[in-house]
């Protein structure tokens, strides 16, 4: 497999190839830039009166490109003078613009020869066109782009390309972006009915419907269950607070207009971005000492914060953020064995989830711009070296990422892999040394002196919300037993089992079942496939042979039809697939 480097080359000249192809068919174009994008490159173009490019198109550029390949062209880097790279490009007023942008600052001015092509270019490049895989590029999209992005220059063409190591990596790519928009959470939502957005309420605040509230509610109590157990207590803190409190923390500064702001009669008020403020003085108002560390509170608490509405997207970009908030005031000596505690609870939630098969844990540290960040260095290299130690001691797949901090500590994020392969930046566990000196937080120690504890700020889902977004897609809808708004449905096949089917219906209500009855007029066709529709874990049908036996036949979403089944049997099947918060489909 080539490297990072390799594929950044690999899709660079695939950007000089598609001007090149370009070519072919105008020999008149004009070039803005090509540069290499996250999944491929593209190329701004600026074609001659009378010449236009469709989709229709890309599989002639395509194969013009593949002939470029065969013909293993090599890539040549040349400096030049201005002189000559103006005479070069004296009929592309664009490389002229960047020519001189480039003189201005006093840069060296290179290019790249391709058989007949040359372009203004800094690399890399590939060595030699037979480097890169013939089939692992494909042209996906035309868009209209302004030249340097600005709207009062002139639009250009851009056309835009895939490209991966490999033909198995590109159709992956391709696949998984097929599926994503099958799976997005924001149509699976309007076919469940699980959440609202209302613009009389605003972008970035959406609503949980009666379905959505079931997932969001599951998903909260089992946090809960997760830590009941493991010494931390329930606190609730209000959604505003005086400006002061933010200025203190450092929030104020940090966050800057992405904060709602309020005024009050007599004081200025910001709904909070962050509850750890709060929790500190939560913390503050007890006299705790080294018998009472770690103290750990926790809290599923909304914070708000305003961002832009072009960067919000249903549940995972929102500005009504509900985190499963959790902060522990713990001794240094106490760090490790504080976040083994909390891996525990990350793991035996994402295994829940199945997300759990391929995942890392992302170390981030300060890194070289230390003006972003809060506190001495002394504190930072005490809390980056105690969380690196903790990440040892639990043996977790860790890489050291510089600059990624937050402001105030290091942290651990971890990255989980859903079903389609997609990465996600999820729980995380942040180290503080610096909120306890900003708020002035002591315990009384051994010799009977204060000293100032650790901050460890954890988050297991992240948000309930984006979490939210990301398992809709990750189920495709499909949710287990146990989160699933409605687990069952009752269809009676006729009128004469109506009665039966109430029966049914209101002692397995009574089990503690989410079970609705379909005893309407619809033809029983109808009713199992909106059964399927709504994505509903199990589907009882009701007969006179069930009414018979006083059975009822039980069809499974996932396993298909399991048969005749008594009522306890029933009760009891599903009561243990709740309990277990069983998967049964393997997406």
């Amino acid at each position: 497999m080539p490297s990072s480097d390799q594929l950044f080359n690999n899709r660079h000249s695939l950007a000089h190839l598609l001007a090149m192809a370009i070519l072919k068919i105008d020999p008149k174009a004009q070039f803005g830039t090509g540069p290499v994008t996250d999944n491929g490159f593209y190329y701004d173009i600026l074609l001659s009166d009378g010449i236009t490019v469709s989709d229709k198109d890309f599989k002639i550029l395509e194969k013009t490109m593949r002939g470029f390949i065969n013909q293993k062209l090599d890539f040549i880097r040349e400096e030049i003078s201005i002189e000559a790279a103006k005479k070069l490009f004296a009929h592309q007023s664009f490389k002229l613009e960047l020519i001189d942008e480039i003189a201005s600052r006093g840069e060296i001015i290179t290019i790249y020869r391709t058989g007949d092509f040359i372009d203004l270019c800094e690399g890399p490049h590939v060595g030699n066109t037979s480097e890169i895989p013939a089939n692992s590029f494909k042209l996906f999209r035309l868009a209209g782009a302004y030249w340097k992005a600005n709207e009062k220059n002139q639009q250009l063409l851009r056309i835009a390309g895939l490209a991966f190591e490999s033909k198995e990596a590109l159709d992956k790519y391709i696949w998984q972006q097929e599926e994503a928009k099958k799976r997005d959470h924001r149509k699976l939502a309007k076919e469940l009915k699980l959440f609202t957005l209302s613009d009389l309420i605003g972008a970035g605040l959406p609503l949980m419907q009666p379905n959505g509230m079931i997932i969001r509610k599951s998903i909260e109590d089992y946090l809960w269950d997760l830590h009941a157990g493991k010494g931390y207590q329930r606190v609730w803190t209000p959604h505003i607070a005086k400006e002061t409190l933010y200025q203190t923390s450092g929030h104020a500064e940090k966050f800057g207009d992405e904060l709602f702001r309020v005024q009050g009669k007599e004081d200025k008020f910001i709904l909070k971005p962050m509850s750890c403020p709060h929790h500190m003085q939560i913390f503050d108002d007890n006299q705790f000492s080294y018998r009472d560390m770690p103290v750990r509170y926790f809290e599923p608490a909304t914070v708000y914060r305003d961002e832009k509405s072009g960067q919000l997207a249903g549940l995972t970009r929102v500005r009504a953020i509900t985190q499963d908030d959790g902060h522990l005031f713990c001794r240094i000596d106490q760090i490790g064995q504080e976040v083994g505690v909390i891996v525990d609870i990350i793991k035996d939630f994402y295994t829940t989830f199945d997300l759990t098969s391929d995942y890392w844990v992302s170390l981030s540290v300060r890194g070289e711009n230390r003006d972003k960040f809060l506190g001495d260095d002394s504190v930072w290299e005490a809390a980056e070296k105690a969380l690196e130690s903790a990440a040892k001691e639990n043996n977790l797949p860790y890489k050291r990422v510089e600059g990624e901090a937050a402001f105030y500590g290091p942290k651990l994020d971890f990255m989980f892999r859903d079903a389609i392969g997609r990465e996600w930046q999820l729980a995380t566990i942040q180290c503080d040394f610096n909120l306890p000196n900003r708020f002035d937080l002591a315990y009384i120690n051994e010799k009977g002196e204060k000293e100032r504890p650790v901050v460890i700020h954890r988050a297991i889902s992240g948000s309930l919300e984006r979490f939210m977004g990301i398992i809709i897609e990750h189920f495709a809808g499909n949710f287990p037993l146990w989160l699933a708004p409605v687990q069952m449905v009752i269809i009676p096949i006729s009128e004469a089992h109506h009665d039966y089917a109430k029966k049914v219906f209101k002692k397995l209500q009574n089990a503690g079942l989410r079970v609705t009855l379909r005893d309407d007029n619809e033809s029983l066709g109808k009713k199992i496939r909106e059964s399927k529709l709504q994505k509903i874990p199990y589907t009882l049908v009701i007969g006179a042979q069930e009414m018979e036996s006083q059975t009822v036949t039980l069809e499974s979403r996932d396993q298909g039809k399991i048969g005749a089944l008594s009522l306890q049997e029933i009760i009891d099947k599903l009561g243990k697939e709740v309990t277990a918060k069983t998967i049964l489909e393997k997406r």
